[in-house]
């Protein structure tokens, strides 16, 4: 009874030493809070006051001459937002392609911007001159999205088709490309669309939308009034397109801004 007892004792003791001293197990560690979040920019097009439909309604430039519009796409890259402490958010690979007739082109979702309070955006039309120079490429720059010349002409910025009494074209067409990188005849632009006072403000529980109108009528007019008779199809890069992208500088406004 004894020898049994101590024999109990013993292996008592033995697995008692086999056993590892508690270690306190390391507590989960709490992840970052975020600190950027996403904006979004919504482009409207637009003929003056009027929504753009194509195909079918019927629209007036500056010279009084009648058109309609089956096509209109436009580059829109190298974004930038300036916060209010002066700041500077650059969206990375920033090349976009606006197709009015692709519903989902004309909203863009900027993601990794930087919480805060932004009072200015800026970006260009068209593709910059390095991106030009590269050849054929992918996504929003794809050859197939039809808005690419070749290596030495480049890409096409903007691109409005359509129809007008006024042209002598073949079926009163409008076929109005707008190409061109460098020297003279450059048809980039970089525009600062006023905010007009307002905020869009980034944070963890808000995503800003920018509400862009861009406005055809705005082709054609100033500096320099667009007579289709005349100016009806531009294939290439040189003056007339230059004059046209000179008058479309301004084509874009800030409609307003949801927070």
């Amino acid at each position: 009874m004894k020898k049994t007892f101590l024999l109990i004792v013993i292996v008592a003791v033995v697995i008692a030493s086999c056993k590892k001293d508690p270690v306190d197990e390391p507590a989960t560690p709490t992840p970052p809070a975020a600190t950027t979040g996403s904006l979004k920019i919504e482009f409207e097009n637009m003929v003056d006051t009027n929504e753009l439909v194509l195909n079918s309604e019927t629209y007036v430039n500056a010279n009084n001459d009648s058109f309609t519009v089956s096509k209109f796409k436009y580059y829109i890259s190298n974004i930038k937002l300036t916060k209010s402490d002066g700041t500077i958010f650059t969206e990375s690979e920033s090349y976009h392609l606006i197709d009015e007739d692709v519903t989902s082109s004309k909203v863009l979702t900027l993601s990794g911007v930087p919480f805060g309070n932004y009072t200015a955006i800026s970006f260009m039309i068209g593709v910059d001159s390095t991106r030009n120079v590269s050849g054929a490429q992918s996504g929003a720059l794809d050859p197939a999205k039809g808005m690419f010349w070749s290596w030495s002409s480049g890409y096409i910025m903007a691109k409005l088709e359509g129809n007008s009494p006024s042209s002598p074209a073949t079926n009163h067409g409008l076929v109005l490309h707008m190409g061109g990188f460098s020297g003279t005849n450059s048809v980039l632009k970089t525009l600062t669309p006023s905010f007009n006072g307002s905020m869009a403000n980034v944070s963890s529980t808000v995503t800003p939308e920018i509400h862009l109108k861009a406005d055809i009528a705005e082709w054609f007019k100033s500096p320099t009034t667009v007579s289709f008779a005349t100016t009806h199809t531009i294939h290439m890069g040189g003056a007339a397109a230059k004059s046209i992208a000179d008058n479309y500088a301004d084509m874009f406004s800030v409609e307003h801004i949801h927070n």
